[in-house]
């Protein structure tokens, strides 16, 4: 009979337990893929002392406990000790094909994690508390509840993943971002149609944007998206047929330069029906439009809508418009705009108009180019009591 296996206080050791000669304590066990994995420990059992100048740690024997409990369910021993980092590396690796804006989102979301404690701490020791702790920072560093909102949905996307793979047994994102931070975010709100007239009265009459004016008309008269307007080619723009072709938008990258993309679902491709008012401002664009340097981007060419230089224009040039616009109407005009002014709120303020004008939503919807019908009935909201009664008095009439 073979003699027992003991330590250096006598103690008799298990099946794959030894004693290294500094005194650490090793398990040998063999992982769900069949590979020889070592955990180490400087206490056997919870009861022994850790050695002086030793960090502070679980037992052997509570180490050998866990990691049976994770065998006998088939978790990823190995896989569990992944960093957030690593895991997130590993989840946007497996889903690689998508647009540029979002290889930027991730990569601003990796940085993100590389900064914070939470990008280095192993998957299986993430709770629910870590998580929640991690985006309260978030919230003291500046970041709005929107970015938090969408960086927590990916992290959760990514933890599920760990889940799947047998790597972690619960999701620590699985929680409400609101129950932990307040939506500080001002709410998004179309113009009235006293604000619409007043703001295109101060444009039309200001010197130094009334060259704006038919581009703001259009966006108002159509609903594009500020990407789709930029996109838009002299081949898209139909005035026998009074339509406007949305096929693609032009976006711009500071590492890539111009890209063209298509919209993000097939609702976004569309005919967009163009009134005489748009029609009008179409043709002054035409007419004033400088000659154009840059030829093709993506096989597209005569692009409308271009700045001093011949280039296309992209949306961060509406952006910076709007910004300075709405600083000099405030200045001078009684009537004062939303307090949130951006290419967007043109959009908005188009569907608004037209489901206040009791439209179809069905046929809102196409116009808008939403893939989802609660995106469009969501303008509904924005009904005012002139609208609700109006509607009502038409329906009983």
């Amino acid at each position: 009979m073979s003699e027992k296996r003991r330590d250096s206080k006598n103690r008799i050791l298990r099946s794959g337990e030894s004693q290294r000669k500094d005194g650490r304590y090793a398990f040998k066990y063999t992982d769900a893929f069949g590979k020889p994995q070592f955990v180490y420990a400087w206490k056997l059992v919870p009861t022994d002392k850790t050695p002086a100048g030793k960090r502070d740690d679980i037992s052997l024997r509570e180490k050998i406990k866990e990691i049976q409990k994770d065998l006998d369910d088939g978790i990823d021993t190995v896989g569990k000790k992944m960093t957030v980092c690593q895991l997130y590396a590993k989840q946007i690796r497996h889903h690689g094909n998508v647009r540029p804006n979002t290889v930027q989102g991730r990569n601003h979301l990796m940085g993100i994690l590389e900064q914070d404690r939470f990008g280095a701490a192993s998957i299986d020791s993430v709770k629910m508390s870590d998580a929640k702790e991690w985006a309260l920072r978030m919230k003291e560093k500046g970041y709005s509840y929107k970015t938090i909102s969408n960086y927590k949905r990916s992290l959760k996307a990514a933890f599920y993943t760990a889940i799947q793979d047998d790597c972690i047994r619960k999701n620590p994102f699985d929680f409400q971002i609101s129950a932990v931070l307040e939506d500080d975010t001002n709410p998004k709100v179309p113009l009235t149609a006293s604000q619409e007239k007043s703001l295109l009265d101060f444009i039309l009459n200001d010197k130094i944007y009334r060259k704006y004016y038919d581009e703001i008309v259009i966006l108002l008269g159509t609903g594009l998206r500020i990407s789709e307007l930029c996109g838009l080619t002299v081949s898209d723009l139909d005035f026998e047929e009074r339509t406007i072709t949305v096929d693609h938008q032009l976006l711009k990258s500071t590492e890539t330069g111009y890209y063209v993309e298509t919209p993000k679902t097939k609702s976004g491709i569309r005919q967009v029906p163009m009134s005489e008012k748009v029609a009008q401002a179409l043709r002054n664009v035409l007419a004033h439009r400088r000659s154009a340097r840059l030829e093709e981007v993506g096989g597209y060419r005569d692009f409308v809508f271009l700045n001093q230089h011949g280039d296309p224009k992209v949306a961060g040039n509406y952006q910076g418009m709007f910004r300075g616009l709405t600083r000099k109407y405030a200045k001078t005009q009684r009537e004062p705009l939303p307090e949130v002014m951006t290419p967007h709120t043109m959009r908005h303020t188009f569907c608004t108009n037209l489901a206040n004008a009791g439209m179809n939503p069905k046929a809102l919807q196409y116009i808008m180019g939403h893939s989802n019908i609660t995106m469009t009935l969501n303008y509904y909201a924005h009904a005012t009591f002139d609208s609700a009664k109006a509607e009502m008095e038409r329906l009983a009439a």
